[in-house]
C-alpha cells in the first residue's frame, strides 16, 4: 500500500548550506593596479579608442542586462540551489504557488515524497516523462532536504506545507509517524481542489506503463482503484464496490484522481474527519486507507464516484502474484502499484525481476537526473 524502508539504505541528505568564509572583495583589483594618471589615459590615441569601444559595447548589450541577469539568477538557482538566497526562495513557495506553475488544462499530479524514498519517487518520474506528463508534476515534500534538493535540480517542482513532519527517517508502517505522514494527504489534496484544480495523486511505488488520463473518462467527481486482488471480469461495474468483512470497501487511497467539484470536497473533508475521529494508537495502529474507504461508504449517495478498470489499474496483489492473469490482461496495465509487500529491498528486487526498475539504467530520462 505504501513505501517500507529500512533506515541503514537511505540514501543521506544533503549537507546544510555553507558561505564563501573568504569571499572576494569587489575592490581587490581596484587596488591590484598600479596607479596611473586617468586624464593621460584618455587623452592617447589608445585611449579614446577604448572608451569608444567600450560605448559601443553598452549600447549593444546594455538592453540585455536585465534579461540575462535574470538567466543567470535562475540557472545559479538551479544549478546551485544550496545558495542561501535560493534556500529561502523554497521555504518560502506555496502550494498555491505550485500548482500555478505545473497546472496543464486546468490539472496537477501529485505525490508526497519524504528524503528516503527520493529512488522511487525517481523511479515513477521516469515512466511519468515517458507520458510527457512530467510538466505536470508536483511533489509535496516531506522535509527540507528532499524541498531543496528537488527544487535544485528541477525548479518549482517542489513544495513543502509547514510544519514539516519529521521525515528525514523512513517510517515503519502503522507507526504513528507513518500515520503522520500520510494523514496529511486529503489536506493537501483538499487545498488544490479549493484552488480549482483537477488533481491525480499517486504514491511513488507506482509505475506508469501508459497514460492514464484516456482511462478518466465521463465527468465524475472522484476516480479510484481496488486494493483487493480478486479478480474482477474485464467489463466489471465502476460503482464503488460492496463493503467487506469489516463493514467497508477495501479502495486504494495511493491512486486517486479528484474533479474540483463541491462532491469530491466533501469526500476530502470526509476523510479529514474520519481521520480525526480514528486516531493512531498503540492498539489500533491506523492508517489513512481505512478512513478513506469511510469516507467514501458515508457519501456515496450524495458524490458521483468512478471505479477504474482492474485491468488497468491492477493492485500489487495481482499483478505480481497472478501470472495468468497478467497473461490475460497482457497490453491492457496502465499504472503498476508495488504494493502487496514491505521492505526497501524487497520492492526495488521486485520491480527488478519484473524490469520495472528504470533509474539504474534510465535516470537521464528522469528530470531529476541521476540521484
Amino acid at each position: 500500500m505504501s513505501l517500507h524502508l529500512r533506515q541503514q539504505q537511505q540514501p543521506q541528505p544533503p549537507p546544510p548550506p555553507s558561505v564563501d568564509p573568504y569571499p572576494l572583495s569587489p575592490r581587490a583589483a581596484v587596488y591590484g593596479m598600479p596607479h596611473r594618471p586617468m586624464s593621460s589615459f584618455l587623452l592617447g590615441r589608445a585611449g579614446l579608442l577604448a572608451v569608444l569601444s567600450l560605448l559601443v559595447l553598452l549600447g549593444v548589450f546594455l538592453p540585455w542586462s536585465g534579461p540575462m541577469a535574470a538567466l543567470f539568477s535562475s540557472s545559479s538557482s538551479s544549478h546551485l540551489g544550496d545558495s542561501h538566497g535560493s534556500l529561502s526562495r523554497w521555504k518560502d513557495y506555496t502550494l498555491a504557488q505550485a500548482a500555478a506553475f505545473a497546472a496543464r488544462n486546468g490539472t496537477v499530479v501529485v505525490c508526497a515524497v519524504s528524503w528516503p524514498y527520493l529512488p522511487f519517487l525517481n523511479n515513477w518520474l521516469i515512466s511519468v516523462a515517458r507520458q510527457k506528463r512530467q510538466d505536470q508534476v508536483i511533489v509535496i515534500a516531506e522535509d527540507y532536504a528532499t524541498l531543496y534538493e528537488v527544487n535544485r535540480r528541477w525548479p518549482g517542482h517542489a513544495v513543502l506545507v509547514p510544519p514539516a513532519p519529521d521525515s528525514q527517517t523512513a517510517h515503519k508502517f502503522g507507526s504513528q509517524g507513518f500515520f503522520n505522514f500520510t494523514s496529511r494527504r486529503p489536506r493537501h489534496l483538499l487545498h488544490i481542489l479549493e484552488l480549482g484544480y483537477s488533481v491525480m495523486y499517486n504514491d511513488v511505488d507506482m509505475l506508469w506503463l501508459s497514460d492514464p488520463f484516456p482511462y478518466l473518462k465521463g465527468k465524475h467527481d472522484v476516480y479510484f482503484t481496488d486494493d483487493m486482488a480478486a479478480v474482477k471480469p474485464l467489463n466489471h461495474p465502476h460503482d464503488l464496490p460492496p463493503p467487506g468483512k469489516k463493514g467497508r470497501t477495501y479502495i486504494c487511497s495511493c491512486m486517486i484522481f479528484l474533479r474540483p467539484t463541491r462532491g469530491a470536497k466533501e469526500v476530502m473533508r470526509s476523510w479529514i474527519e474520519e481521520l480525526q475521529n480514528q486516531p493512531w494508537s498503540v492498539k489500533r495502529k491506523s492508517n489513512d486507507q481505512p478512513a478513506f474507504n469511510w469516507a467514501l461508504n458515508k457519501t456515496a449517495g450524495q458524490v458521483d464516484l468512478y471505479l477504474l478498470p482492474q485491468a488497468a489499474f491492477p493492485s500489487g496483489g495481482l499483478y505480481f502474484k497472478n501470472e495468468s492473469w497478467v497473461k490475460e490482461t497482457k497490453g491492457m496495465n496502465v499504472i503498476i502499484h508495488n504494493n502487496y509487500i514491505t521492505g526497501f529491498d524487497k520492492k526495488i528486487k521486485r520491480f527488478k525481476d519484473y524490469g520495472l526498475w528504470l533509474v539504474d539504467d534510465h535516470s537521464h530520462e528522469s528530470p531529476l537526473g541521476q540521484i
